[in-house]
């Protein structure tokens, strides 16, 4: 078996790589003519059942209103609620007859059964599931201060694709629709500060490529691909709240940072799910480094290591569909606690586990004693860490 496994691999590279240079001609003249009859009879969505999830923002928001002008009824389907009804009023302005708006947490099954039911309750059907929540993230695998994001990375990436699809594949059978799935060139394509990003997104492209085998025909799947097309925030902090929810704190809204590409990505993908195509990739020019991956992955190393030799690359980027990420701890964050005096800290410190008043003594001791574990868990700058504890504790002995 050994020689067996040495004469082929000398031998299937290059004779595979001569069959494919004289066959190339004929492929893509066949593409052409599927492209072609594939797009005089694409499907037309008018009245037909839309269901997208993380449609409250970026990529999401914008692939409902495509569909809307489609004509299409729309179930829009997202942890904000509250930005959802605008873009509802707008996707009916637009052209959408019915549009449904329902908040939920696709990382769990329950609520995905939930607003599945309700969408089949409505409308009897569903022929598209777009699936766009996503969450990216803008630190190296190092510096990550709190582990415990690392399994909701997973969660909002992967399985926030795979119970959504798991619950509505026996309705989408029953109308030969299709699933519209947001991924990214990441997967395959390695960029610094997006290991996690990037190992859930390869993971999406595997259970997909995978199902798309096991539905053979019954549902179709198209897998949508992109560089950086910009997002909907360009500042921000992933924090676990108590009780391991997740929460988006909301800093400050800002204009789409590449909202242009946002709109005509979305139109790609919505045109090449209507025409049925296995793959929507924006700009497609980024294949050519699956080559150099497969033929010449070190040449791609040191051009990546060249490219980024001057350290960090530059401002923090904004994908299209998805929030960045940083490390934070699982509390309530200190507002500026880089640049607060030791007063000001333990103060911010206090109302973050409740407490209001540094006085009485007596009743602050007790307050702080009663709290300790919640204090002790609260992260202080290391540059302030021994001018904090200090005050804190001639606080603690005064009191006593």
């Amino acid at each position: 078996m050994d020689l067996l496994n040495a004469v082929l691999n000398f031998v299937v590279p290059p004779a595979s790589m001569i069959i494919l240079a004289f066959a190339w001609p004929t492929i893509a003249f066949l593409h052409a003519l599927e492209w072609f009859f594939k797009t005089l009879y694409r499907e037309n969505m008018e009245n037909k059942v839309v269901l997208i999830t993380g449609a409250s923002s970026a990529i999401g928001e914008q692939l409902a209103y495509e569909y809307a002008r489609r004509r299409a009824n729309l179930v829009l389907v997202a942890r904000r609620e509250n930005r959802l009804w605008g873009i509802r009023e707008n996707a009916r302005l637009l052209g959408a007859k019915h549009v449904l708006v329902m908040a939920a947490d696709v990382v769990k099954e329950e609520e995905c059964r939930r607003f599945i039911s309700d969408t089949i309750s409505y409308f009897g059907h569903l022929h598209h599931l777009v699936n766009t929540a996503s969450l990216g993230h803008n630190f190296y695998f190092e510096e990550a201060t709190d582990p415990t994001v690392f399994p909701h990375m997973m969660d909002i990436n992967f399985w926030g694709n795979v119970y959504p699809t798991y619950v509505a594949l026996p309705y989408l059978r029953q109308t030969r629709g299709r699933i519209l799935v947001n991924a990214s060139m990441e997967s395959w394509l390695p960029l610094p500060r997006m290991s996690l990003y990037a190992a859930a997104k390869a993971a999406v492209i595997n259970f997909y490529e995978t199902l798309r085998f096991e539905l053979k025909d019954d549902v179709g799947i198209t897998i949508a691909t992109h560089g950086w097309i910009g997002g909907d925030v360009s500042s921000g902090k992933f924090m676990l709240e108590e009780g391991a929810e997740m929460q988006w704190k909301e800093e400050r809204e800002v204009p789409l940072a590449g909202g242009r590409q946002v709109e005509e990505f979305a139109k790609l993908m919505v045109a090449d799910a209507c025409r049925g195509d296995a793959y929507a990739k924006h700009p497609s020019w980024y294949d050519v480094f699956l080559l150099y991956r497969v033929f010449a992955p070190d040449i791609l190393g040191w051009a990546f290591r060249l490219l980024l030799s001057n350290g960090d690359v530059g401002a923090k980027p904004t994908a299209g569909g998805r929030l960045l990420v940083e490390a934070s701890p699982p509390r309530k964050p200190i507002a500026a606690v880089s640049s607060a005096s030791p007063q000001r800290l333990l103060s911010e410190l206090l109302r973050a586990v409740g407490i209001k008043s540094l006085s009485p003594r007596f009743a602050t001791w007790k307050l702080l004693w009663s709290r300790r574990g919640s204090i002790a868990s609260t992260r202080v700058p290391k540059n302030k860490q021994s001018s904090f504890f200090r005050y804190l504790a001639g606080i603690l002995i005064r009191s006593s």
